[in-house]
């Protein structure tokens, strides 16, 4: 018999495939399965799948008494409990770097997107204003990426990977994180510090209560108004109603968002401005994404069940 596994968030039926093919999955589809299930199904539940960013916290956890493992699906796991996890020595797993990739490329085309325009500029050909020779304030030459000096803030596998992509436009790069890891980068003693050097700042930090609303009013203010912001880390890192201001008031001139505060909704006084980008949460959002964090759930299940150490474990304490 195959081991039953809870699917705690909503996925897609085609990212649930390869589990169905391992494990008997009893799927909540995102809704509270103490509503759909019976308290002795719950019982029996050792492990469950997640989305790392919806809140599962010590309540939830109780409704399964022999609950063993949390995985969560991706890389984030900033809606778990884990001091709750940890009291009820429940291990969690994630998917580290399995989309790292696949998120460096959704920044940098966020990133030219918004410098150069380019939804605007989409805009301007389909109207017919092109056409017509329609002057638009929004079509004005702007700065390029040459010489631009770019920072990141956050360097783990994403922050790597779009340092290095983003070097490749003749830029300076520059980072601020809770680590310094062994790149050829300036670092920089805080993000203040960083966003006082940098016109474009690139959000890649893990989500937390030492990171929540980082990303305000004041660090807008130090990027300047040839200042852009990139996030494709947690919509819970940037203050998006100090963002919508600032954007509106031109203290900075664009941003580009894949992540947000309250999804999946953004908030109208951001989808009413034409120098931000958005995209509904599409960076780790690629087939090879896909498989690869399939991958890590899958072996982190296997490991589990089989008495092992996770493989793709998160520590908890």
């Amino acid at each position: 018999m195959p081991e039953k596994v809870l699917v705690h968030s909503r996925f897609p039926r085609t990212m649930l495939k390869r589990f169905g093919e391992r494990f008997e999955l009893m799927d909540a589809a995102g809704k509270p399965a103490g509503e759909l299930f019976a308290a002795e199904e719950l019982a029996s539940v050792r492990a469950m799948i997640t989305a790392g960013g919806r809140p599962l916290g010590a309540a939830a956890m109780d409704l399964f008494p022999s609950l063993g493992a949390i995985i969560c699906y991706g890389t984030g796991y900033d809606g778990i409990d884990l001091e709750a996890a940890r009291k009820r020595k429940i291990v969690v797993g994630h998917s580290p770097g399995a989309n790292a990739s696949s998120v460096a490329d959704i920044a940098i085309t966020l990133m030219l997107a918004a410098i150069r325009r380019l939804v605007v500029a989409d805009n301007y050909v389909r109207s017919g204003d092109w056409a017509a020779a329609k002057p638009s304030l929004m079509m004005r030459p702007q700065a390029g990426m040459r010489g631009r000096r770019v920072g990141v803030y956050g360097m783990g596998e994403i922050g790597r990977k779009i340092a290095a992509r983003v070097a490749a436009f003749d830029t300076e790069v520059g980072y601020f994180s809770r680590s310094r890891p062994d790149v050829p980068y300036q670092y920089f003693p805080s993000l203040e510090a960083l966003a006082d050097w940098c016109s474009i700042l690139m959000i890649a930090v893990r989500a937390g209560a030492d990171t929540h609303h980082a990303v305000d009013a004041d660090i807008f203010r130090r990027l300047g108004t040839d200042g852009h912001v990139i996030n494709v880390a947690r919509g819970s890192v940037v203050d998006e109603a100090a963002l919508a201001a600032a954007l509106a008031d031109r203290t900075i001139a664009g941003a580009g968002l894949d992540v947000h505060e309250q999804e999946p909704r953004a908030p109208d006084a951001l989808t009413a401005l034409p120098n931000v980008v958005l995209t509904p949460h599409i960076g780790g959002h690629t087939l090879e994404s896909h498989t690869a964090m399939q991958d890590c759930v899958i072996a982190n299940l296997e490991a589990f069940f089989a008495g092992q150490a996770l493989p793709f474990a998160v520590k908890t304490g």
